[in-house]
């Protein structure tokens, strides 16, 4: 009896330091000053700014010299530009481009979720307070985010998917095994019932966005990008469940007829959509669908892939559709279509994320659009205009600061000096 009373006392002192570091992450008033901030939803910057962040949420905006309450903690910033904290709407923290193929059975099944506390530093010191992970083996990624919720690990906000619905043999099943393994991913369905009980299994585990391989993929095997591989029915059954229970779905498509399918099923945002046609690009503008276009990434896989066990026949497709999926960006963003920023970090090592920026502004984005991919329009797509993607009241004191002017050269986003969220500084100057 006394070891249990002894455990119980650890078990209660060890809950009472993680509920105080989280309370002190995010208690407290702070004060921060900067020679500039970025109005994202506008594009005007505005001089001298002042934000007012009490308990790990926005209360003013205002200016140099403005009252500030008494106590608070003063953050002055001279040279330094401020945006709002950077959302990455397409993540893979539990993933490592280090280990690509068959290089990744070297490890243990926990060496993932060990290495993701890493990438989720990398990520928040970026500049990225929030992110998607869209597709992640064992629920690691739902244990991450309760580590970084619970303060444990340093890491953004994360919505959580969980493992990415798929059919058998598709992108998202297991498919570089022989028969005698019997590998498969628990979370393949064939048919629309099968897909709305996978809803619900993977909401009940943690998911709070809901991921789908509507076609083939680059890193697959034995399949083409442009296949389409869940039938019209599959996804509109699949895209009602997570509906009726709040959760948004995001589809994996390259191929033209699996976008389509996918927007005709309600689908909320369309990934990577390379191969996308005029009529999937006007289909998009009239649904209000968004398209996460990952048009950096092949620079780091065609340079470094090889070396890390990626296999030839992946290459050769990446290789394929990397100037089409760029030039289908150019195409769809003239159009109208709502852009996220959607890195697939993973693909490529993590704290890289802002390196798409600057790729986005060669295909055809004004600086200002590729910010905005990246705060207004993926809160928006997140259904979080309120707590993310802006500096305003009421959303969370997360703030990102620069060096230079961002709305000129956005690539002074690749190295910022200050990131903050909730009202706590991660990285500073």
């Amino acid at each position: 009896m006394r070891r249990i009373a002894l455990f119980a006392a650890v078990l209660g002192a060890s809950a009472a330091l993680a509920l105080g570091s989280t309370t002190a992450a995010v208690a407290g008033t702070v004060a921060v000053t900067a020679d500039k901030l970025v109005d994202v939803a506008s594009g005007k910057e505005v001089d001298r700014p002042q934000v007012i962040i009490v308990d790990g949420r926005i209360t003013q905006v205002g200016k140099q010299g403005d009252a500030v309450p008494a106590g608070a903690t003063r953050v002055d910033l001279p040279g330094v530009t401020l945006l709002p904290g950077l959302i990455d709407m397409h993540t893979h923290l539990t993933s490592s481009p280090l280990f690509s193929g068959y290089n990744a059975l070297l490890f243990t099944d926990s060496f993932w979720s060990v290495i993701s506390a890493t990438h989720a530093r990398l990520t928040l010191e970026a500049g990225f307070t929030t992110v998607r992970n869209v597709g992640s083996r064992r629920y690691d990624d739902v244990g991450l985010r309760q580590a970084i919720d619970g303060g444990f690990v340093a890491g953004p906000r994360i919505v959580t998917a969980t493992y990415a619905i798929g059919s058998t043999g598709g992108h998202c099943d297991s498919t570089f095994f022989p028969p005698s393994m019997d590998q498969k991913s628990p979370a393949v369905i064939d048919g629309p019932e099968a897909g709305r009980k996978m809803v619900r299994q993977l909401h009940k585990y943690g998911a709070q966005v809901i991921k789908i391989c509507a076609t083939g993929g680059v890193f697959s095997h034995g399949d083409t990008p442009g296949a389409q591989q869940l039938t019209l029915e599959e996804i509109k059954a699949i895209v009602e469940e997570a509906h009726l229970t709040g959760l948004k779905v995001a589809a994996h498509a390259h191929g033209a007829s699996g976008i389509k399918a996918a927007i005709l099923g309600g689908v909320d945002t369309i990934e990577h959509a390379s191969l996308v046609d005029d009529e999937g690009i006007r289909l998009a503008v009239q649904k209000g669908a968004y398209f996460g276009m990952d048009i950096y990434n092949t620079d780091y896989t065609q340079a470094e892939g090889k070396k890390n066990g990626v296999l030839e026949d992946n290459l050769q497709k990446d290789r394929d559709i990397a100037l089409i999926q760029r030039q289908n960006y150019q195409k769809a963003l003239k159009a109208g279509v709502k852009m996220i920023f959607s890195s697939d970090a993973g693909i490529y090592p993590h704290g890289a994320n802002a390196r798409q920026f600057a790729t986005m502004v060669t295909w055809g984005a004004t600086p200002l659009q590729a910010i905005q991919s990246a705060t207004v329009t993926a809160a928006r797509a997140l259904g979080q205009p309120g707590d993310v993607g802006q500096v305003k009241v009421g959303a969370f004191g997360d703030l990102v600061g620069v060096k230079g002017d961002p709305l000129k050269d956005v690539t002074v986003l690749e190295h910022p000096v200050f990131v903050m969220k909730g009202g706590e500084a991660v990285k500073r100057p």
